[in-house]
């Protein structure tokens, strides 16, 4: 089946410059007759519904948490992208453009990441607005810092807390809506399924978290903005009750789902300390604009270091391998993620690992001490050559930039990073696949829209570092506002859709039927049990580096666990109140069948590309290598039944104004 995606041709200038004046708006008098439920809170569903509701339509916006100001997104650190060019280095439009196709190893949709680029300026100019204290320089402009993947600072930024206050942002001007009455907000719901009407998404079906309740929402479109799927891990960087329950619901009702083997391991996460743990932290990208990676030269240093005979700074400059500035001597520290994650694996799998585990390589801000230090003691007329005085000064303008990052990192490990190295090690973080959407950001199921990290739409096969904030807003605030009034122009004079038609009562008796199955099941092993071991088979056999004959094993290992999951699960409770251990289950179930899906894409995919790295296909230098003869293409899954009977379609990717070249940060 040839998927179309809806995208304009033409040259560069008249085929995405213009897109909006493509779009058929809907009368802004009869906005008012069209409602639109927005699942997800975060920056991308948040700043959603926030301009839907503003453009006059109905929204019912539903988290699962009790406030928004509580979705995931707060926890994104390091910065958004947007192509500014304050600091005169020569970037652009067309240059974030190219960095983001390049840094998804050409495998985004080149229409998608050219609009992406484009808007990205005007969210800067939004959020201003909307008061966002971003970080300014010592004269009142907004500052920029430096980010993996790019040689030009275009990164705008909060300290280390930027999607926190992006997300405040959005909050405020949903919250602004909710007062006017255009938004209903639905804290503490869950979206369990979706309603499909004579072929349209038509409305949801819900679970009141604290009543238990089942309820029925209709709308005349449906979007999704939950997220991602990197919990299917057990172990990531992402909050624990984040899902895929939204994305994975639509899928089953027919919306394709495109590349799920693109998923993103962050290099800079603190490491694994055992069994006990239930998530990973994330350590800021942007530690890596100042912060550089190492680890010891020599393996008796390495070995020294893991018994706990010698501590990182023992060794001097010459003992120490800065193997991302070794290897990569143009970006450095600054190489994507998935470059500087594979990097971290080989030194560690070849024994220069610095923790007890040996899976954990520094991140040293030494020299960047010393180097603001330095600088500031000549600003104020001090003596530069006055160590101690050179290192307090240079401690300080590290903190004024990283400091929460650094009082994060100290209260969970009991090191200080301002003294010692921090130790840090790739982790799951981020997921590229997702939903597949038109240019348009409509899935395959009419009326159902699929934006930021829920969608596959702009990243290829890595994202580079603050792109996901500017990819959540963009969609959010300039595309989907505008784009969705071509589907729902006419259904202008339809009016409200009834609840009581058979489709949302077929629906909710399906919901109904899945948790009664889990309260009923009488089985030994909690939900946590085979969601820990999903986990271990993904990270084992699917994660960082895979080969065939791990993933059919892990393929056949995820279909049994299934298999066990639904005979021997425990869902202690009962189904009519607050119970977590129900809201785990039904999601670890779906994240049962992703899993598998997972696997079977990375499986299919016989080349390398960003953060799908197959063992069998790499050069000679260890990097990704793709097949764009055979494997240029968006892989998009139909659901029939069961993972192992998904079929593939492919879209096509065309590049008219990038060449394809193998990737190279050297």
């Amino acid at each position: 089946m040839a998927l179309d995606s809806k995208i304009p041709h033409g040259p560069i200038s008249d085929k995405w410059t213009n897109y909006k004046d493509h779009i058929n708006l809907v009368n802004p008098a009869n906005k008012r007759n069209l409602d639109i439920i927005v699942v997800g809170t975060g920056l991308a569903g948040g700043s959603a519904a926030a301009t839907l509701a503003e453009l006059g339509y109905n929204v019912k916006a539903f988290c699962f948490q009790d406030s928004p100001r509580r979705a995931h997104s707060i926890a994104a650190q390091g910065g958004i992208n947007a192509a500014k060019n304050y600091k005169g280095d020569g970037d652009s439009v067309y240059r974030l453009f190219y960095d983001t196709v390049k840094g998804g190893d050409y495998r985004a949709r080149e229409a998608n990441v050219h609009r992406l680029a484009e808007v990205s300026t005007n969210i800067i100019d939004q959020c201003v607005a909307q008061g966002v204290p971003l970080a300014r320089e010592y004269g009142g402009l907004l500052d920029n810092r430096s980010f993996g993947g790019t040689l030009v600072s275009r990164t705008f930024y909060a300290q280390g807390q930027t999607g926190q206050q992006l997300l405040l942002g959005a909050y405020s001007a949903m919250n602004r809506q909710i007062g006017r009455g255009k938004i209903k907000m639905y804290n503490r719901h869950e979206m369990l399924d979706l309603v499909i009407v004579d072929g349209k998404a038509r409305g949801i079906i819900a679970r009141n978290l604290v009543t238990g309740e089942i309820e029925r929402h209709s709308a005349h479109a449906v979007v999704i903005g939950s997220g991602g799927y990197g919990n299917v891990f057990f172990l990531s960087t992402n909050a624990m009750g984040s899902n895929a329950t939204a994305a994975w619901k639509i899928h089953k009702k027919g919306a394709f789902f495109a590349n799920p083997c693109y998923t993103q391991i962050h290099p800079t996460c603190i490491p694994v300390s055992g069994d006990h743990q239930s998530k990973l932290t994330l350590m800021s990208e942007s530690l890596r604009n100042d912060g550089r990676i190492w680890v010891p030269a020599k393996l008796e240093d390495a070995k020294a270091i893991r018994e706990g005979k010698k501590k990182a700074t023992d060794l001097a400059e010459e003992d120490r391998d800065y193997f991302l500035e070794r290897r990569y001597p143009a970006f450095g520290n600054l190489v994507p993620r998935d470059v500087a994650s594979r990097a971290a694996k080989e030194r560690c799998d070849a024994g220069f690992g610095v923790n007890k585990t040996g899976e954990a390589v520094y991140l040293d801000f030494a020299a960047a001490i010393k180097r603001y230090g330095t600088e500031e003691a000549y600003v104020k007329g001090l003596d530069a050559n006055d160590a101690a005085l050179v290192t307090k000064l240079g401690a300080e303008i590290v903190k004024s930039k990283y400091g929460n990052l650094f009082q994060m990192y100290y209260k969970i490990v009991d090191e200080d990073p301002y003294t010692t190295p921090m130790m840090i090690y790739p982790a799951v973080h981020y997921t590229m696949g997702g939903t597949w959407v038109d240019y348009n950001l409509m899935t395959t199921i009419p009326g159902c829209f699929s934006i930021g990290e829920s969608n596959f739409s702009d990243h290829g096969a890595n994202r580079l570092g603050a792109s996901a904030l500017m990819q959540g807003l963009a969609d959010g605030y300039f595309v989907l506002p505008y784009t969705i009034g071509d589907y729902l122009a006419p259904d202008i004079k339809m009016g409200p859709i009834s609840t009581d038609l058979p489709e949302f009562a077929e629906a909710e008796k399906n919901v109904k039927d899945q948790i009664d199955r889990f309260i009923n099941n009488k089985g030994t092993h909690s939900v946590d049990y085979f969601h820990k071991k999903l986990g271990k088979i993904m990270w084992n056999k699917v994660g960082m580096a895979r080969n065939e004959k791990g993933l059919n094993e892990a393929i056949e290992e995820i279909a049994a666990l299934r298999e066990e999951f639904y005979k021997e699960v425990k869902v202690p409770g009962t189904a009519n109140g607050l119970n977590q251990e129900l809201e785990k289950a039904t999601r670890v179930a779906d994240f049962l069948e992703l899993g598998e899906l997972f696997a079977k894409d990375a499986l299919h995919r016989n080349e390398s590309c960003g953060g799908h790295f197959r063992e069998e296909y790499q050069t000679e230098e260890g990097e990704a290598l793709r097949d764009d003869e055979n494997f240029a293409y968006v892989a998009a899954w139909e659901y029939k039944g069961k993972p192992s009977e998904a079929v593939l379609h492919k879209e096509p990717l065309v590049y008219e104004n990038i060449k394809l070249v193998q990737r190279s940060y050297k």
